[in-house]
């Protein structure tokens, strides 16, 4: 699930590096930190399945914002997730940056 929401930002086609380092200066020593979690395991996952996992934001807040996640095997959806992630920067909590909630259409989000 850790990977599904890196790809999900990987996958909005835009110039994540670029944009990080941009953050970067402003917002030093940055990262998005797993603030609370919370998991329905619906079906088990066997060895050797092809699972995926699919990603989108539900809520934004000023230094967090909250994910729907799904696992999924083919049509079947195995675990829902619903993930709060906090935006951490000089070890606090900080507001997302602009760019960032851009990249992430998080202003779309009520």
């Amino acid at each position: 699930m850790e990977r599904g929401r890196t790809n999900h930002l990987r996958l909005m086609g835009a110039e994540q590096q670029a944009l990080f380092e941009q953050v970067e200066t402003d917002s030093v020593g940055f990262a998005f930190v797993v603030r609370s979690m919370h998991l329905d395991f619906l079906k088990p996952a066997r060895m050797d399945d092809v699972l995926d996992v699919v990603t989108w934001p539900i809520a934004v807040k000023g230094a967090s914002i909250m994910l729907a996640q799904e696992v999924k095997r083919c049509e079947d959806v195995l675990v829902k997730a619903e993930v709060r992630v906090a935006f951490i920067s000089g070890g606090r909590a900080q507001p997302i940056p602009k760019s960032i909630r851009t990249l992430m259409k998080a202003d779309l989000i009520s």
